[in-house]
């Protein structure tokens, strides 16, 4: 079993998240922890970046953002070491990810979203196993999926 937790980037994981690493091909379809933590700085007071950790190890990296406008979630920026991917380490963070949101760190929303990019077959297959669906909109090349929590 995957005993994954989120952690807040914060100065004692910055580095660990900044040495992640995917595959040459899936560099594509996420932004770097770098351009990601830099998002995080300008939106600080809606969103929440996490490392995700496997036995204290950091093996991945998203972030938490609340859109106040939409009043909706989103989950930006997942992405799991190329070394550590296979290993259910992407679904046990967007599980950790969900249960996060359902606290109701930012708005009384029960609406995620996220986008994917159809290219990334492995990606999709993931969001569509834990109930996201196409809500129709795309961003840029990616299309978005959102799920209502229970």
């Amino acid at each position: 079993m995957n005993h994954i937790t989120l952690q807040k980037v914060d100065e004692s994981n910055f580095l660990a998240c900044f040495s992640l690493r995917l595959e040459a091909q899936q560099e594509k379809f996420v932004s770097h922890p770098i351009r990601s933590l830099a998002q995080a700085y300008v939106y600080y007071s809606q969103c929440t970046p996490f490392a995700v950790c496997r036995a204290g190890q950091v093996v991945g990296y998203l972030m938490v953002i609340y859109d106040y406008d939409e009043e909706a979630y989103f989950i930006w920026h997942l992405m799991i070491d190329a070394q550590h991917q296979g290993r259910g380490c992407g679904r046990a963070a967007m599980e950790a990810a969900l249960a996060y949101i359902r606290s109701k760190p930012f708005g009384a929303s029960n609406l995620v979203r996220l986008t994917v990019s159809p290219e990334n077959a492995a990606a999709c297959h993931l969001y569509q196993t834990l109930r996201f669906s196409p809500t129709g909109r795309a961003d840029g090349d990616e299309i978005e999926l959102e799920r209502v929590l229970d």
